[in-house]
């Protein structure tokens, strides 16, 4: 998921998204402990998806808070 795509989900959609790829990180280290996955560079993938996700949410909650408090 690129910035851009990130940028445009809507507050909601983005708590969600987060959920999504935050049980989909976990299910993958776990197919990971068990057996070794094909490509394990999903789980790299995953987790820089997490972590942009917050980052924007991060960002919207700080401007959010930014606002209410001028």
């Amino acid at each position: 998921m690129k910035n851009t795509d990130i940028r445009a989900l809507s507050l909601e959609e983005l708590k969600e998204q987060i959920k999504t790829e935050k049980a989909g990180g976990q299910s993958l280290r776990f197919a990971h402990a068990i057996s070794p996955l094909e490509n394990p560079v999903r789980l790299k993938h995953s987790r820089k998806n997490v972590a942009r996700l917050l980052t924007e949410l991060n960002r919207r909650e700080n401007e959010q808070a930014n606002q209410t408090a001028n």
